[in-house]
This record gives C-alpha cells, structure tokens and sequence, in this order.
C-alpha cells in the first residue's frame, strides 16, 4: 500500500494545480477577466502579506524577515494600489462574504497600514455585514493591542500554528512555542470577541513520534478548545524551499510513521467529538464547516476547505492568486519584484497563469466533490458538462486496485470513499488528473 500510493502528489487545492501556471497567462488575463465578472456576482478576496518575525524551517510559503518598519508601511499602500486597480476593472456591486488576511504574519504590518487596508476594501466593495473576516497570527508576536485592533477591523475568525508541542520537535523545525504562549494568544482573542479559532497542526516533521503527535491533538483539544483545525502532512520540497533544506532529513518520518501520527491525531481529535472534514480538517459540530460538510456545499480553495459560494476569489499582494471561472493568475512572488512591478506600470502584477478548459472544469468538480463531499458520480458530473459516457475510462483500473484495498466502494458509476480511504484522497482524486506528471518529476511533496 506505501508503494502503490506512495509518490508527490498536489494538494488539490485547485484545478489545474499551481504545478500547471506559466508565463503564457498573466496581467491581460486577469484583467479582462475581472472585466468579465458580472455584475452582482459576489467575490472573495485574500491579502498576502509575505513578512514574518522569524522564519519556521519547515514553511513552504512565499515569506521572508523584515525589520524596515518603512518598507512594511510601502507595503500597505501597495495593497491599496492593488485594491484600486482590482476594484476599476470590476465595477461596483460585488458583494464580499470572505476576507482572508494571509501570509507570513500580517500582523507584521504596522496597525494603521492593517486599518487603511481594511478601510479601502470596505469603501471599493460591498463587504456583507456579516462577512468572514479571518486572519492568520503567530503566537509568539502578538503585540499588546492587536486583539482589541483586529476586533475594530471586524475580523471574527483567527487561524495560528501549533504544529507541535515537544521541544525538541519544535527545535529541529525552528519554531519554539510553548502551550503557555498559545493559550494566552486564544485567551486574548477570545477577549476581544473574536469568536472562531483556528489551530494548525503538523505530522511527520523531524524527531516527532507517533506518542508526541497524539499528546499534542490531545492537549490543544482538551486545553485550547479551538472551533476548527488543519491537520498537515509536512510537505518536504527543499528544491522550491532552500529553508526546508536546514531540517535533519535523516530525522523526518517515514511514509509508514506519518501515517501513524495521522491516525493518532484523527483518533486524539474523534475522542474530544470533533468531526473529520475532507482530507485534513476538523470542526465542533455546529460550526459552519462541519455544516457545509454535511450539506454538501463545502468547498476547497487556495486556502484550504472553506464555506464561501463565490465563483472569483481575488488575491492581491506578492505572490497572490486569484480564480476565476476562466482560469487562474498569481502576481509576482517576491516583494522587491512586486514592488517593482507595481511602480513600472498601472497594469496588475499577474505573471502567470493558466487557463481552465472545459475538460478541467469537468475534472476539476470531481475533484473538488471527491476533496470536499468524500463521494462523486462522474458520469452525471460529465453529462452535466456535455461528456460522453466514457469520458474517465481511464480511471477505472485505479478505482478498481483502491476498492480492493478498501479506499472506495465502487456503486455504479458513484465513488464513495470510506473512512480507510480518507488519507488517500489525493490518490484517489489523481486518478482524474489530466495534468498529472509522470513518476520522477517532482513537482509535490510525498502524497502520504
């Protein structure tokens, strides 16, 4: 089983995979593509804010330490400039239900920066009253006035890393944090009234052990009492993240260990009545995940599983993506270069992309029913995009070896993944990867 699902596989976070942009999509597709958004139609937007206070060894994003409390100003009003230009090729009467603040660690930016940007998305759009405003934190950087600050902007859901509570897991991986430093973080923002919390946890980083994951699940459950939480694999891709290559790799778990922390937490999380959501969330039962999970309305975006309906998510900031129903675009990755882009032209800072055919959109909704819904039919998903009946022949033989390892039963034309299956998903959503690359080009971190 390790070695027939072993392998690098996407996230599956989108479809096509980030591993499909290239330069061929860029700044005159995301503009005529927000141009073509209809009016009324709602959105969604993510800020990136590529800055952190130190850098964690095992972080895959776009980020880097910043000290010039000048440059991180710049970089505001940056965003604003984004804003507005994202804003006159849209038009007005774009309701936003969800405002992601991502990163890195926005709360780098200087408090009138975070207030001047929430300031301009809510005089460019038409922000619901009861929008999703999130925004991700790191616990050991949380100034004295931040909850009460982030209260005022309205955001109503944080998200931070716990990632994992042995100290010497947390030495290897370059991000020490003590139980008290986090628990004091969800005290202080649920003091300011910010009512969801979100806790990150990580499996198969170097030293941990099946015990320690377990231990930690166990703890953050009983003692944070977070609303929701994201429960990852490490992702191990030292040729796009040079950071990644100080771990001890001779430390890192094998396949077989990583899937054993993964049970332990899952049964950690199970026995302190969380419900498993997807891949690799968790949610009370009552929360609006857990909710969209058994409605059949859940969805998977760039940040995860997510309950927001828009059709146009809107990135802005160095290395954002934005999704529209054409295709997708990123801006440019790092900030010195985004900065430049910004000043050379009043263009947007896309520089690549990739455009969605028909057939991804059709391979795409299986995926995303398979990821979110544990259940898909492709044969009515294709008769709904126009597809012959044969049009996923090619995943049968798969579909046949995981229903004989237990991932799957196979009703009809309908795939239900059983709970055996869970950790599998990325394997079993494969399966319809058109785009997928062949074995030997990495391109993924390990699939299990």
């Amino acid at each position: 089983m390790l070695v027939r699902y072993g392998g690098n596989l996407p996230r599956y976070t989108s479809y096509p995979t980030a591993a499909q942009f290239d330069a061929s999509v860029g700044a005159a597709e995301a503009d005529a593509w927000l141009r073509a958004v209809p009016q009324g139609v709602a959105v969604s937007l993510y800020l990136h804010v590529p800055f952190c206070d130190v850098l964690c060894l095992f972080c895959g994003c776009n980020t880097a330490v910043v000290r010039d409390a000048g440059l991180r100003e710049a970089y505001g009003r940056l965003l604003i400039e984004e804003l507005r230009r994202v804003a006159a090729r849209l038009g007005p009467g774009h309701p936003v239900r969800h405002v992601q603040w991502g990163g890195g660690t926005p709360t780098t930016l200087p408090p009138d920066s975070m207030r001047a940007v929430m300031r301009e998305v809510r005089r460019l759009f038409t922000v619901d009253a009861d929008a999703e405003i999130a925004v991700e934190l790191d616990p050991r950087f949380l100034p004295g006035a931040c909850p009460a600050l982030l209260a005022e902007l309205g955001v109503n859901r944080v998200s931070l890393g716990v990632q994992d509570l042995d100290p010497a897991v947390q030495a290897a991986s370059g991000r020490v944090q003590s139980l008290e430093q986090t628990l004091e973080c969800v005290r202080r923002v649920r003091a300011a009234g910010i009512g969801s919390v979100n806790i990150d946890l990580i499996y198969g980083l170097p030293y941990q052990t099946v015990e320690g994951a377990g231990a930690t699940a166990a703890t953050v459950a009983a003692q944070l009492r977070p609303d929701r939480l994201a429960v990852f694999g490490y992702a191990h891709v030292p040729w796009k993240q040079k950071r990644q290559g100080l771990l001890p790799e001779a430390a890192l778990p094998p396949p077989a260990a990583r899937l054993a922390q993964r049970a332990r937490i899952d049964a950690a999380l199970r026995g302190a009545r969380y419900r498993a959501i997807g891949l690799d969330h968790y949610a009370r039962p009552g929360d609006a995940l857990c909710l969209a999970a058994e409605t059949g309305t859940l969805r998977r975006n760039f940040q995860g599983y997510t309950v927001d309906p828009a059709p146009v998510l809107i990135g802005v900031g160095a290395s954002a993506i934005s999704s529209f129903p054409q295709g997708m675009t990123q801006n440019v990755p790092a900030q010195a270069f985004y900065a430049r882009a910004m000043a050379a032209s009043d263009d947007l800072p896309a520089v690549r992309g990739v455009r969605r055919t028909e057939d991804d959109r059709l391979r795409g909704e299986v995926i995303e029913r398979l990821m979110c819904a544990l259940r898909a039919d492709p044969a009515a998903i294709g008769a709904r995009h126009g597809a012959g009946a044969g049009w996923y022949d090619g995943a049968w033989p798969g579909l046949r070896q995981a229903e004989h390892d237990g991932l799957v039963v196979l009703e009809g034309t309908v795939i239900r993944v059983t709970e055996a299956g869970r950790p599998f998903l990325r394997n079993i959503a494969a399966l319809f990867d058109a785009h997928h690359a062949p074995a030997g080009v990495r391109r993924h971190a390990g699939a299990l």
